[in-house]
C-alpha cells in the first residue's frame, strides 16, 4: 500500500517513513489532487459528477498586500457556504502545539497530501452567518469581528508584532463550485471544487479526508482509479490558497 501511495504522491521511501511518523501525531489526513486543464471534463465524467449539481460559494482571504501573514505561514480565510472563518498555520510541528489548543473542539491538526508532497497544518474554525462575512468584506464591520477570541489569540501569537487583524486587506472573492462525488470504484466520497478567478483561470481539485491509519489505502485506491481511466494529475500545480492570495494581492 505504501509503495502505491508513494507513486501517486511522488514520495521517496524516506518521505513515506517521515509521513508515517507525522501522521501518528495528527487528527486526519486530506488527500488533495489537482486535475490538469485538459482532463477536467474526462475527470468529471469518471467521477460521475455534474457541475450543474454544484453549490456556488465565495471564498475570501485576509492578509496584507505584501502577504505578510502567508509568508509567515498563517492563512486567514472566510467562506459564505458554509459560513465560517478559519485561522490556519501551515506548516506546523504538532509537537510544539499546546495541549489545551489540541483539546479544543474546533481546532484540527491535519496533514495535507498532494501530488507534490505533504505539509502539516493546524486550523481553528468558527461558524458564521453569511451576513457576518458580507458585512466585513463590504467594510461595514472590522475583520476582527469574524474571529473568535481563541482565533484572535492564535493569530496574535503567530503574526508580526506590528500587525492587527483590522489592518488586513480583503482579498477575493474566489467563486467556487463544489459538489460531492461517490463514483463506483472508490469507497471514499470526494469533494470536487472548481475555483474560478476573474481572469478566466480555473483550478479543479479533488479531495477526500480520512483517518491517518487509512491514508495509504485511500491513496493507493485513488492511484488505481485514475490509472484505469487513463487520467493523470497536475504535478506542478500551485495550491489553491497560494494562487488565490498571489492573484488578488497583485490586483491590489
Amino acid at each position: 500500500m505504501a509503495r502505491a501511495s508513494a507513486e501517486l504522491l511522488l514520495l521517496s521511501k524516506k518521505d513515506v517513513e517521515e509521513l508515517s511518523a507525522l501522521m501518528a501525531q495528527v487528527d486526519s489526513v486530506e488527500l488533495k489532487l489537482t486535475v490538469p486543464h485538459g482532463e477536467r471534463r474526462s475527470t468529471l465524467d469518471a467521477l460521475e459528477a455534474d457541475l450543474l449539481d454544484a453549490e456556488l460559494r465565495h471564498v475570501y482571504f485576509f492578509d496584507t498586500p505584501e502577504l505578510a501573514l502567508y509568508q509567515g505561514g498563517v492563512i486567514v480565510r472566510g467562506r459564505d457556504r458554509p459560513g465560517d472563518s478559519v485561522v490556519k498555520l501551515r506548516p506546523v510541528d504538532p509537537a510544539t502545539l499546546e495541549s489545551s489548543l489540541r483539546a479544543a473542539k474546533r481546532f484540527r491538526v491535519e496533514v495535507d497530501a498532494t501530488a507534490r508532497g505533504y505539509v502539516c497544518s493546524a486550523s481553528y474554525r468558527r461558524s458564521l452567518a453569511p451576513e457576518d462575512l458580507r458585512s466585513v468584506v463590504e467594510g461595514r464591520r472590522p475583520v476582527s469581528d469574524l474571529l473568535s477570541p481563541k482565533q484572535r489569540s492564535l493569530l496574535h501569537d503567530h503574526s508580526p508584532a506590528w500587525l492587527s487583524p483590522d489592518e488586513l486587506t480583503v482579498l477575493g472573492p474566489v467563486h467556487v463550485m463544489k459538489l460531492r462525488a461517490s463514483p463506483s470504484g472508490l469507497r471514499q466520497t470526494y469533494a470536487v471544487e472548481l475555483w474560478m478567478f476573474p481572469d478566466g483561470s480555473r483550478i479543479l481539485e479533488l479531495s477526500t479526508r480520512c483517518k491517518p491509519q487509512s491514508f495509504f489505502g485511500i491513496a493507493a485506491e485513488a492511484r488505481e482509479f485514475l490509472s484505469e481511466r487513463g487520467l493523470s494529475l497536475d504535478e506542478d500545480a500551485q495550491t489553491k490558497t497560494g494562487l488565490a492570495l498571489r492573484y488578488f494581492a497583485r490586483r491590489d
